[in-house]
């Protein structure tokens, strides 16, 4: 019963427009900022999957960020690792989905589907592109937190204005 709730025709369609937006912010629109080895600033390129995640749970927030991750590395991701290639697309993006744990409240859901997001981004920055010194571990949380931040910032602006408009829930 749950699955066909969570993979109903519905829910898969929504989850793919959702990842065609995401593509849309972040791939074609140019990024306000990029940082110098990957990673970007996008006019509220996470939001839709966010989004997504509010609005239909935690399991089609983690499918559909898995599959934009997919993507997005096809896009050209810098794969080093096939663990690294796990923990900055599919991983990273999925963890997205733990936003969905917050239906009620959209902001906390945002920060702690990007925190998320952080922790896959940090652990390979950490294993595969710096020393596992402290040095190392404080670059990976400086690099990483940089573009994040700026994304959080403009997600939460945009998902304040949508629960505002009670949008959020819309068309359930």
């Amino acid at each position: 019963m749950l699955d066909s709730y969570i993979f109903s025709t519905k829910v898969l369609a929504e989850a793919s427009m959702a990842v065609a937006l995401t593509v849309i912010l972040r791939e074609i629109l140019p990024p306000l900022y990029m940082m110098p080895q990957g990673g970007s600033i996008t006019v509220a390129g996470l939001v839709p999957l966010l989004w997504l995640a509010l609005r239909r749970g935690v399991v089609a927030g983690i499918f559909a960020g898995m599959v934009y991750g997919l993507i997005n590395m096809s896009f050209g991701g810098y794969v080093v690792h096939p663990i690294q290639a796990l923990l900055d697309y599919p991983l990273a993006f999925a963890a997205l989905g733990l936003a969905g744990f917050w239906k009620n409240n959209p902001l906390v859901g945002a920060i702690s589907g990007i925190a998320g997001r952080f922790v896959c981004s940090f652990l390979a920055g950490i294993v595969f592109f710096t020393t596992f010194s402290i040095d190392g571990v404080i670059m990976s949380a400086v690099y990483n937190g940089t573009y994040l931040l700026g994304e959080l910032a403009i997600s939460l602006v945009i998902l304040f204005i949508l629960a505002k408009e009670g949008i959020t829930y819309i068309y359930l």
